[in-house]
């Protein structure tokens, strides 16, 4: 992919790259509590899921939701803000993945259940955030080498399947919310057609403005209806408390066992893969070049989230796909709207009453606005594999038998609930893990290791580690060119350093031909 060139102000010095624009205070609180309502049914359904397999009580799982909403906050802040070298500095909301899901439920059942099983989750959680921070601090020539296990044909296809496993789950809450006892009301149906219907005028419109907040407006006016009509209901904002602080090791001391340890690794490397796609997606979708730095950087704000998510009683962390749609649909790209979002998380990890404002969003509201932006995911990835040759029939096999993997555990569940190994189940029931592992191993026999820097610039780019000096011998003599006519353009970098943009090329190594007047 190559570099994307940040455009020149009247007075020829370099305007802010959209992904570091700082947009008025008023904007960043609208597009930001958008990001937060568009992710926050992914972003508890995890521990209301795992809390209830485990037995919590009501008290220990309203807990466990608010710890939950804290650490993303922090979390999200770690890997758009950006600390020293960890976190990608892009508009990337960090959450709970599901991949982590059965395991945790098998590792706490294997524990007792409860807290008790809870504890030894943490311990898992905590070593595996670890084991993933050290990991993407390896050396940049190793960490370049395993970074060819995923050129576009691999990214492309776990984005793609990230988006076709999220689409039922969003069509799920349009049903009403599995579980509840009018499941496939036409009513919720009603509700997420309305809602969806709503979002897709709003963008037909075709105002920025509009576009930009298209998905807030529609979950606000299906609520406000299904308000009116007597199907939304706000009685658990009287019943919350009005402070919850979040307070390491609330459940007791974590506990480190091999077994769990091990297949919480088995997961992140999962959650490697998937944060390595949404790191390339959002990068093309905001024009930012993404190189094997940005990744690391990425993985990086992963491992420490997930580290310290076992430590504040939350679970394993990874670049939440969700919101990649969402900045597609809205192309707000500054990630300050991202950070806004994590204050407006951390606020709703404190105050429990906030949360039961947003938690008071009916299903059916949710399910339509949730299924047009898991549509959008998975047309990102799709958008990755248009860059692959699919007419080579061993690209078209990784896509086509990875997705048939990944359909799996939906189309077949009982394979995996009554014909499988418990253990071997817990990690294996989930068509993300089956569709990355199948991508990687497939790619791997037909098309063996990648180039180095598949996904960077060209390699006639300049780096954005390299010094200007050893940028190749074509730059001179189009700079000469660029002095006459009007001043060089400048690249926009990961570390947003200005270096001179290599001009269009006309042949093999020949500058194109300067415009004339």
């Amino acid at each position: 992919m190559a570099r994307v060139a940040a455009p020149l102000s009247a007075t020829g010095k370099q305007s802010t790259h959209p992904v570091d624009e700082v947009l008025p205070l008023p904007k960043l609180a609208l597009y930001g509590f958008q990001h937060v309502l568009a992710f926050y049914a992914g972003a508890v359904i995890v521990p209301i899921i795992v809390g209830g397999a485990l037995g919590l009580t009501t008290e220990q799982l309203v807990y466990l939701i608010n710890a939950d909403l804290f650490t993303c906050g922090i979390a999200s802040i770690i890997q758009a803000w950006g600390i020293g070298r960890i976190g990608a500095r892009l508009p990337l909301i960090q959450g709970v993945t599901f991949t982590a899901v059965s395991p945790m439920i098998a590792i706490g059942l294997g524990a007792g259940g409860g807290t008790a099983g809870l504890l030894v989750i943490y311990g898992a959680v905590i070593t595996a955030g670890i084991a993933t921070f050290a990991f993407a601090w390896l050396p940049p020539k190793a960490f370049r080498t395993i970074m060819r296990l995923f050129p576009p044909v691999v990214t492309g296809t776990v984005i793609t399947v990230l988006g076709i496993v999220l689409i039922p789950v969003g069509l799920n809450d349009a049903a009403g919310g599995l579980g509840s006892p009018d499941f496939g009301d036409p009513k919720h149906f009603a509700y997420a057609g309305g809602t969806m219907l709503f979002i897709l005028v709003l963008m037909k419109l075709g105002r920025p403005f509009l576009n930009s907040i298209s998905i807030l407006l529609g979950l606000v006016g299906g609520t406000a209806v299904a308000f009116l009509l007597g199907d939304a209901k706000f009685g658990d904002v009287s019943n919350s408390d009005w402070i919850g602080i979040t307070t390491p090791f609330y459940y007791g001391a974590p506990k480190f066992e091999w077994f769990p340890i091990v297949l919480m690794l088995i997961v992140m490397l999962i959650t490697m893969v998937e944060t390595t796609g949404d790191t390339y997606a959002v990068g093309d979708i905001v024009g930012k070049d993404i190189d094997s730095e940005t990744v690391a950087r990425a993985l990086r704000a992963d491992g420490a989230a997930t580290a310290l998510g076992g430590v504040l009683n939350s679970f394993p962390y990874v670049a939440f796909a969700e919101n990649v749609g969402l900045v597609r649909m809205t192309k707000v790209k500054s990630r300050f709207v991202v950070v806004a979002a994590g204050v407006f998380m951390i606020v709703l990890g404190l105050i429990p009453k906030a949360a039961a404002i947003v938690a008071a969003v009916p299903h059916g509201v949710l399910g339509g606005a949730a299924t047009v932006m898991f549509a959008m995911v998975a047309l990102a990835g799709i958008q990755t594999l248009a860059k692959v040759d699919l007419k080579e029939e061993k690209n078209a096999l990784v896509v086509g038998v990875s997705l048939a993997f990944a359909l799996l555990p939906a189309t077949v569940p009982v394979l995996f609930k009554d014909h499988m190994d418990a253990d071997l189940s817990s990690l294996l029931n989930s068509g993300v893990t089956l569709g990355a592992t199948a991508a990687i191993v497939l790619n791997l026999i037909f098309n063996g290791l990648g180039k180095d820097g598949v996904h960077d610039a060209p390699a006639d780019a300049p780096q954005a580690d390299a010094p200007q000096a050893e940028a190749p011998e074509v730059e001179a003599p189009a700079a000469e060119a660029a002095k006459a006519d009007a001043p060089a353009a400048v690249a926009a970098t990961a570390d947003d350093e200005p270096k001179a943009a290599i001009p269009a090329q006309s042949g093999e190594g020949e500058p194109a031909p300067a415009p004339t007047a």
